[in-house]
């Protein structure tokens, strides 16, 4: 039997980690329940990711990219003339009230990186990348302390179901701001 030519199986595979850690975490992810999901033969996850952490990974990357594009999308945080902090409120104000699920699961990949090592370089990637679109704003520490505010406020924000509330943002972002 020849090898069917399959380009994006290993993409297929990342997103169908996703969706396995989206509907029951990430204890729920195994090798067999990620080509489950992807309708792909066990060995082909094997074959792409040879552990489970080299797929969460993956999967931790592309869901990193989330609040960067968010960030990256919003010319407003790089205009000096506009309020930084009035602006990053706002955008994580639209953040949060997309699609919870998706910024959900962003949070469970970010944090499985306290159990596995493995993740801890992709979850700092999210964290510098952040601070370094906030940098042309602001100094690099001031850019870091507000990445670690965001962080704060949304995992507040999940952890007790409560609403976003954008003006106390808005309020503590300009103190850590200085203004």
């Amino acid at each position: 039997m020849s090898r069917r030519y399959d380009p994006e199986r290993r993409q297929r595979i990342i997103d169908a980690a996703i969706r396995v850690v989206g509907h029951k975490g990430i204890a729920g992810l195994s090798h067999r329940t990620v080509a489950a999901e992807a309708d792909v033969p066990l060995g082909s996850t094997t074959y792409h990711f040879a552990t489970l952490d080299e797929l969460l990974v993956a999967a931790l990357r592309q869901t990193n990219e989330g609040f960067a594009k968010v960030v990256a999308a919003h010319p407003a945080l790089a205009d000096p003339r506009a309020d930084l902090p009035a602006e990053l409120a706002r955008v994580l104000g639209e953040w949060l009230a997309g699609d919870r699920t998706g910024v959900e699961l962003e949070y469970e990949l970010y944090l499985a990186a306290l159990r596995r090592p493995a993740l801890r370089p992709v979850a700092a990637e999210w964290a510098e990348g952040v601070a370094d679109l906030l940098s042309c704003r602001t100094d690099p520490v001031t850019a870091r302390a507000l990445v670690a505010l965001l962080d704060g406020i949304c995992l507040q924000v999940l952890l007790t179901g409560a609403p976003y509330d954008e003006e106390y943002a808005r309020d503590v972002l300009g103190r850590v701001l200085g203004r």
